[in-house]
């Protein structure tokens, strides 16, 4: 069974309609002992960190998502709220991956914030990534970012490089959208689907 974590956050429908595309159903649940069960999990998130992490503390969600021990898909804010701390309403946030996360800060009038778009990844061959997407154009919107760290395993630069995807241990995350980046993120998640 996969679930996807609900809570104060949208983009949760778009989840759901890449994953049926790709022959999978997902349990949209913030319940504790259905996403302990779960074979696999899905954080995704499009909203703002400090309301976010308030609402997984009242739900206990914080501790549950920080103990899973089966696969885990952080996606946008999903993977921000997985960071150490967040520049947006200055939270700090579950510690999973060993970097920061802080608003972009446009040097000049070209580089428009959000950065919202297409924009390349550069990756190596991981358990979610192959050779051949190293240079592939994924979809993004956000306003933060999380720093390049022991834990980035794909960058992106868009004012100045940024941790496109992390994974520590069990947990994975992507600062983009697979569910919107068309072909590139339907192998994304298939990878995730058969880890």
């Amino acid at each position: 069974m996969l679930a996807i974590v609900k809570y104060n956050a949208g983009n949760i429908f778009s989840v759901q309609c890449a994953l049926k595309r790709i022959g999978v159903e997902g349990v949209l649940t913030d319940d504790v002992e259905i996403l302990s069960r779960a074979d696999k999990v899905i954080f995704p998130g499009v909203g703002e960190a400090s309301s976010a992490m308030n609402y997984l503390r009242n739900k206990g969600l914080d501790k549950v998502i920080c103990n899973l021990t089966q696969p885990v898909l952080g996606i946008c804010v999903g993977l921000q709220l997985m960071c150490k701390h967040s520049e947006e309403g200055n939270v700090d946030c579950l510690g999973i991956f060993d970097t920061d996360v802080s608003r972009f800060e446009s040097i000049n009038k070209d580089m428009k914030i959000p950065h919202m778009g297409w924009n390349t990844i550069h990756t190596e061959d991981t358990r979610i990534f192959t050779p051949q997407l190293n240079e592939a154009f994924v979809y993004y919107v956000h306003s933060y970012y999380a720093g390049i760290c022991k834990d980035t395993i794909a960058t992106t630069d868009y004012i100045n490089p940024f941790s496109a995807a992390l994974k520590k241990d069990n947990f994975y995350a992507t600062q983009f959208h697979p569910e919107k980046s068309g072909e590139v993120g339907e192998i994304i998640l298939k990878r995730f689907i058969e880890l």
